[in-house]
């Protein structure tokens, strides 16, 4: 089968934005978690992976997944979804349980799916770098069966805030993966970069069996259980009990620490070239990115506009002073 014609996009959009608060936080003191909010006035970055999963995967093969305590924001953002594609979470309970509920929910309807998942709450100024990159992932998947392919981006410069790919021997248009390196200290990063280290984009591509098994070898329980939840088809925006029971009882799961880790057989990394990708993960990443991008509208007119999204660069230029004052105070 063509993968391509069976190809799933996961985007990922029920994560809490937690170390951009200070930035996301409204004049009332609501904090809008990132994906909800526009980088400068436009779409918000929910709606900007939504176009980028448009690159690979056709609209109906387009899931989100979100947290019922986020719904005031993304009922409107996904207000064009089909219901069963937006797969519901009680909460955010650790980025291996946001994977695995929409990967057994795509794999009830289509169980030859491919799957590639993307996070929302991303920037990539050169959005056709990646959609390539994308495509050339998922034609890859023809043949990789069994084989889970990581999207590694080429590094602009070393960052001891990322994480890392450390790419091991040549194995076709990819490579295979050696280890994960997180957050290194400066001097680390600069070496890793040097060696052909690239950025974790937690972006993955693999088919949806290849990565439910990997869940299946650490978390078999996990599955079974999210499995029978899932049959009864229970994480549409009226969540059942059985769905708020189901969260209450499996543990918090990293899916980079507790199921990527340790699975470097079968893994595999892609290098994407420069496309100016930011994961807008601290203040500092966020104003840097800012730097790049055009202003599309004047404070006035981001203020003014319905329906608006938070405008970030908005906020920061608010929050600016503030910072300026208290870098003074301690020089």
């Amino acid at each position: 089968m063509d993968a391509a014609r069976n190809t799933w996009a996961i985007v990922l959009a029920g994560g809490e934005g937690s170390r951009l608060r200070s930035v996301t936080t409204t004049a009332l003191g609501v904090a809008i978690p990132k994906q909800f909010c526009s980088l400068h006035g436009g779409d918000s970055l929910l709606h900007d992976a939504l176009k980028r999963a448009e690159s690979i995967a056709s609209p109906d093969h387009i899931c989100a997944v979100v947290s019922q305590r986020h719904q005031r924001w993304w009922e409107s953002a996904l207000a064009g979804m089909a219901t069963v594609n937006i797969i519901v979470q009680p909460r955010n309970w650790g980025t291996a349980n946001g994977i695995l509920l929409p990967l057994l929910c795509i794999l009830e309807r289509d169980p030859d799916a491919h799957v590639v998942i993307l996070p929302s709450d991303h920037h990539v100024r050169k959005e056709a770098v990646l959609a390539a990159a994308l495509q050339r992932s998922v034609r890859e998947l023809s043949t990789r069966f069994d084989q889970v392919l990581l999207m590694g981006i080429l590094p602009e410069e070393p960052d001891p805030d990322l994480g890392y790919i450390v790419p091991g021997s040549h194995d076709g248009a990819v490579s295979t993966v050696d280890r994960f390196v997180e957050k290194p200290d400066a001097a680390l990063a600069h070496t890793l970069v040097a060696d052909g280290a690239l950025w974790n984009a937690f972006i993955v591509a693999a088919k949806g069996t290849a990565i439910l098994q990997l869940f299946i070898q650490r978390f078999p329980h996990v599955v079974n259980r999210m499995r029978q939840v899932v049959a009864r088809k229970q994480f549409t925006p009226g969540l059942s009990a059985a769905a708020l029971d189901l969260y209450r009882g499996v543990p918090e799961i990293d899916f980079s620490r507790q199921i990527l880790q340790g699975a470097e057989p079968v893994l595999r990394v892609m290098q994407v070239p420069r496309c100016g990708w930011s994961d807008l993960g601290t203040p500092k990443r966020l104003a840097k990115t800012l730097q790049t991008l055009p202003c599309l509208y004047s404070p006035r007119e981001a203020s003014n506009r319905a329906g608006v999204f938070l405008n970030l660069a908005l906020q920061q230029s608010r929050l600016q002073p503030a910072v300026d004052h208290s870098t003074s105070l301690h020089t």
